[in-house]
């Protein structure tokens, strides 16, 4: 309970300012000068309160505080620049040094070599074409159903491959090359995207990204030094697109981003940790061109 004791006038606050702790741990507030109508002038009161507080000096309580405050949140590599920066720095990040200049990846495959190293064969061709068919066919049909309403914003980008991919094939069929069945790694992709988009959108963005981005930058460079080698360098229906590309992608990205906006950091972490699932996916089938 807090006590009153009259007091002097000339025991003012302003001239004992400093806090002190008494032994019993509550805290005396040295002569508040306390006036009231109901107080007689000149009479002033002493408090004890029940108050806990830490005798340090204001500046060393000022650098406690200081240091317990929220630390800046750490800020990811292309996050300035909006969230599909962010999925090409990862993806990048596991490229090989010939495969780009911002690769780090050490080279382990044949696919990942340089592409005029490569020794491709119409047959292989065929294979990798189907499957990616079966690949651009999957993506198409999740957008179109959007099992998740975001997904639609992604109809009709302008960069859907199947009907372009189903007259290539009938381009290598007249010209008498039989037309294989898909194959294991396609199947198993275009499986898994499905399954992958009815349960978790983020990770399935992270695909439709890297499938579609990947394929209008280092795809077209392939496809142009495959043709080289073994089409005659006839340019297939597959590298042309309708329109500004670099504005199709560009409608795209903004897509992305705006879309992206509403995702938590854990669910955007969650998107770029699937990047090396899509590398690895795709680069079963890449390697179908040269098996």
């Amino acid at each position: 309970m807090a006590s009153l004791n009259p007091i002097s006038q000339s025991q003012s606050l302003l001239n004992k300012p400093h806090l002190q702790v008494s032994s019993s741990s509550w805290f005396s507030l040295s002569s508040v000068h306390f006036q009231s109508a109901f107080v007689p002038k000149g009479v002033s009161f002493q408090f004890q309160v029940p108050l806990r507080i830490v005798n340090m000096p204001l500046k060393a309580a000022s650098i406690v505080s200081a240091t317990t405050a929220e630390k800046p949140r750490k800020r990811y590599p292309g996050e300035a620049k909006g969230f599909v920066e962010e999925m090409r720095f990862v993806a990048m990040k596991l490229h090989t040094r010939e495969q780009a200049k911002e690769g780090e990846k050490v080279v382990e495959k044949p696919e990942e070599r340089a592409v005029p190293k490569w020794e491709p064969s119409v047959e292989g061709y065929l294979r990798f074409l189907v499957d990616s068919k079966l690949v651009y066919d999957a993506l198409e049909s999740i957008v179109e159903k959007a099992a998740y309403p975001f997904y639609a914003e992604f109809k009709n980008t302008g960069l859907e491959r199947s009907e372009s991919l189903a007259k290539d094939l009938e381009w290598f069929k007249e010209q008498g090359y039989a037309i294989p069945e898909p194959s294991s790694p396609g199947i198993s992709y275009a499986q898994y995207l499905k399954e992958l988009s009815e349960k978790d959108p983020q990770a399935f963005i992270c695909h439709f990204y890297n499938i579609y981005f990947a394929h209008t930058a280092g795809g077209r460079m392939i496809g142009k030094k495959v043709a080289e080698k073994i089409l005659n360098s006839k340019e297939l229906e597959f590298y042309k697109w309708d329109g500004d590309l670099s504005q199709l992608l560009q409608n795209v990205r903004d897509k992305l981003n705006k879309v992206a906006e509403s995702w938590t950091r854990e669910e955007k972490n969650h998107c770029l940790e699937e990047t090396e699932k899509s590398f690895k996916y795709s680069g079963e089938i890449l390697r179908l061109i040269i098996s």
